[in-house]
């Protein structure tokens, strides 16, 4: 799971080749079974599934699987009517209830958001809270729906201490709970509730405390990307592609998915995804063509929408092609 989409296009997309299609499982069997599953409305085999996933970040992700599937809300109740005991199913409804929230506002930027999408938006939220809180209630050691009431912080707009605090029950949990922080650093984007000085210092000293081979160093990466959409046009290359943030990047691909002890877990595309973004637009091809290399087709909607809005697997491609055309390129 990353930040909802923003539709913020770039200017024209360059003719490339044929795109892959952008896999919402992100090609991992498990969470295909797991859509499948849900779209044919078998609660049993989505809890048979959820119930021998143990890894928090894992389950983080399986579960915005299950946010994802569209018409969750038309029969979970089912589901939570068939086992009152479980807290799985109400998890699931509050985790979906995030995502349908994001998809009644939409993409546009508040100052383009209808009073009737904020309303939409808004109500959803309190069904989401409403639905995580009682999971946290009945088990307060479960740091996915923890982990899902940081990401609707944002939405609902809660003071800064509330968000601190439902990042603060993930970590002692689980210290390197990747969603968690991912969202974390969303709700300190200058674009939220937060600064640009505030986001690198997060981004930063999570990184500093995180394992060699952690995910937790894209944070950096994903603070420069959060920095560039922010700036103006004519100062976004001269930023992105100075040898300072060039050095940050590599330093921060040399400490998670280039390090000897990084191992891929579901999900893993996103974060390769965001490597490529980076390392495409500071113009370091030598890196970026590493990146595709690894990533082969899977490629993910964000964060390439954050360079094309209507067709972010068509600019993967074209900044794939790029790269491996001048992958014996050293940045100048």
């Amino acid at each position: 799971m990353w930040p909802f989409r923003k539709k913020q296009a770039a200017g024209p997309v360059p003719t490339a080749g044929t795109a892959p299609q952008i896999d919402k499982a992100k090609g991992d069997p498990g969470a295909a079974r797991l859509r499948a599953a849900l779209e044919q409305r078998n609660w049993g085999a989505a809890r048979d599934f959820l119930n021998s996933v143990e890894h928090p970040d894992d389950r983080a992700f399986y579960l915005g699987v299950c946010a994802d599937v569209d018409g969750v809300q038309d029969w979970i109740e089912e589901w939570i009517a068939a086992e009152p005991q479980s807290t799985l199913p109400t998890l699931v409804r509050g985790c979906h209830a995030v995502y349908w929230a994001w998809e009644a506002r939409g993409g546009a930027r508040a100052s383009q958001t209808s009073r009737s999408q904020f309303q939409g938006f808004f109500d959803r939220l309190r069904m989401a809270e409403n639905c995580l809180d009682e999971v946290t209630e009945r088990d307060p050691d479960d740091t996915t729906a923890w982990s899902f009431l940081v990401t609707a912080a944002r939405g609902r707009q809660v003071g800064r201490e509330e968000a601190m605090h439902r990042f603060a029950q993930v970590v002692r949990r689980h210290p390197t709970h990747l969603v968690a922080h991912q969202q974390m650093l969303q709700f300190l984007c200058n674009k939220w509730f937060g600064s640009t000085e505030e986001m690198f210092d997060f981004a930063r000293t999570a990184a500093a405390k995180a394992p060699a081979g952690s995910l937790l160093h894209e944070l950096v990466v994903v603070a420069h990307i959060e920095h560039w959409l922010d700036l103006p046009s004519e100062e976004k290359d001269p930023y992105i592609m100075s040898p300072q943030v060039r050095a940050e990047l590599r330093a921060a691909a040399e400490q998670s998915i280039w390090h000897p002890e990084h191992r891929r877990r579901p999900g893993w595309p996103s974060s390769y995804n965001s490597f490529a973004l980076a390392f495409s637009f500071a113009e370091d091809y030598p890196a970026a063509a590493a990146v595709f290399d690894a990533i082969g087709d899977n490629v993910t909607e964000w964060p390439w929408y954050y360079s094309s809005g209507s067709d972010p697997a068509g600019r993967f491609v074209t900044w794939r092609d790029i790269a491996f055309a001048r992958r014996h390129e050293q940045p100048q």
